[in-house]
């Protein structure tokens, strides 16, 4: 990607130090490397940005993201680093801060670093729909369930079995609407679109769809080991196909 094309792009990487469930989790060692460098590593090698940005509380993270090639111009605010920030606040906060201090970006991408599967590719097929649409305030990673939606489950109180939809016992799941879900792992956007606080999965947003072998919300220890395991079994067969 051309430093014209890029002209104005800045990834953001949120790590805040108070992960609950998994400690440390940004800065944990995943497949030999702490979890951040993935993302960090996939952002620099992407030719997409002007900047690579971790925003962070946290001494230890920002000491190991530098260490990687990350920049780490500012420390994030208390009240931006709790458990109920969501992502918005915390991007907009970033593009507030290089506008003030530096030069505003034009476009932002919210790179989660917890996302050991994300790749270059992924991150310029992002921005080239960000790019390529009209009335587009977002573009961001999809992938779709492995199950039909409309057949799913609930539990009663008394932990008996009940469908959402019943009417869909009898429909095959290949007559079904396929289903789509937020992949979790980055989210493009114009940074007039993080500014103003809008809404993320709307008809402004474009999908960059993933294969679900990619895949993996890590929010707990078993999330964690699923990862791992993925992304051994992913690394081999990108070795084998390879040799």
């Amino acid at each position: 990607m051309s430093d014209n094309a890029r002209s104005g792009s800045v990834a953001v990487i949120p790590a805040r130090g108070g992960s609950k469930r998994i400690p440390r989790k940004n800065i944990k060692s995943f497949a030999g490397k702490p979890m951040i460098a993935w993302s960090i590593e996939a952002a620099l090698a992407s030719g997409c940005f002007d900047r690579v940005i971790v925003s962070t509380d946290d001494d230890e993270i920002a000491t190991v993201a530098s260490e990687w090639g990350a920049e780490v111009p500012f420390r994030r605010p208390a009240e931006l680093s709790d458990d109920h920030t969501g992502t918005i606040p915390v991007i907009a906060h970033a593009i507030e801060w290089l506008s003030d201090h530096d030069k505003a970006p034009k476009t932002v991408c919210c790179l989660y670093a917890t996302a050991p599967f994300v790749q270059p590719e992924d991150l310029r097929s992002g921005y080239q729909s960000l790019q390529g649409g009209e009335e587009v305030d977002y573009a961001f990673s999809v992938t779709s369930y492995v199950f039909p939606i409309q057949r799913a489950l609930r539990l009663s109180p008394q932990g008996r079995v009940a469908m959402f939809q019943p009417k869909h016992f009898h429909t095959r799941s290949q007559d079904l609407e396929e289903a789509w879900h937020d992949a979790g792992q980055f989210y493009w956007g114009l940074a007039d679109a993080w500014i103003k606080g809008l809404p993320i999965f709307t008809e402004r947003a474009m999908p960059v769809f993933l294969p679900r072998h990619r895949v993996q919300d890590i929010d707990t220890l078993e999330d964690w080991q699923r990862a791992e395991w993925l992304f051994r079994a992913w690394q081999a067969e990108k070795g084998n196909e390879e040799q």
